[in-house]
């Protein structure tokens, strides 16, 4: 059982200093978006861009409705919905075509990144889905957002381990792994950011998914933002190394 998080100060504490914390995250969060939205639409996509609607539009309705969207759980956590659906006019849907995949992925990151900053949990993996809606104009869209939990992951055996022999087990649909001791897989080193990487469970895999990353996240030294582990992977998190096992 979820509950709404309240605009009082007793439900969520505020102060001008956390305001300012938070509108900075969020603006860094945003700044990075950006970023990597110039270097998807350069060149052959970059006139597709020009006019209608901005996908850096769509980033930043994100960022407000993931946070509009707060819950807390009976045992104190703040949650966010882990799912969004996105519907744009037919015409801007066509411009978005040929990088579709790509924008959901980061729109998705957009998501995980902005929840990691601010401490926010999820129910289950991250989806965005992104399509067509016939009734809405150039330059419109709608974001519905929600929390899905009607479908109870596989249950899989599996940990990561330390070259000492040291097992971190993986378990729930989501496992956190960062720097500060709220992650599920807390790493005390000065090179893995706050909140580093997730391991979602997808199915009867489970799959590595960067947040953003100050120094990264490697699989057997390749850098990676969202790559399936198999057995006996060596995942790198900023400069410590551990093996991904699985019974």
């Amino acid at each position: 059982m979820m509950q709404a998080a309240t605009s009082s100060s007793a439900a969520i504490p505020r102060t001008m200093g956390s305001r300012s914390s938070q509108a900075g995250r969020w603006q860094l969060v945003l700044r990075g978006f950006e970023d990597r939205l110039e270097r998807m639409v350069e060149g052959v996509f970059a006139r597709a861009f020009r006019s209608g609607l901005q996908p850096v539009e769509i980033g930043r309705r994100l960022v407000r409705e993931i946070d509009a969207g707060r819950r807390i759980d009976v045992n104190g956590r703040t949650l966010a919905p882990n799912c969004y659906q996105i519907r744009v006019s037919p015409e801007d849907h066509q411009r978005f075509v040929p990088m579709e995949q790509s924008l959901i992925a980061e729109l998705a990151n957009t998501v995980r990144e902005h929840a990691g900053d601010t401490g926010l949990s999820f129910l289950g993996p991250v989806t965005v889905d992104l399509a067509s809606a016939p009734n809405l104009k150039v330059g419109t869209f709608k974001i519905h957002p929600k929390y899905d939990e009607t479908v109870a992951p596989a249950v899989i055996n599996a940990w990561l381990e330390t070259p000492d022999g040291q097992r971190h087990r993986i378990g729930g649909p989501v496992a956190t792994i960062g720097r500060v001791t709220d992650c599920d897989i807390a790493i005390n080193d000065p090179n893995v950011s706050r909140h580093h990487a997730e391991l979602h469970t997808v199915g009867d895999s489970i799959e590595l998914v960067d947040l953003g990353s100050t120094n990264g996240c490697k699989v057997n030294g390749r850098r990676v933002g969202r790559q399936p582990l198999n057995d006996g992977d060596q995942v790198t998190f900023g400069a410590i190394t551990l093996r991904f096992r699985r019974a």
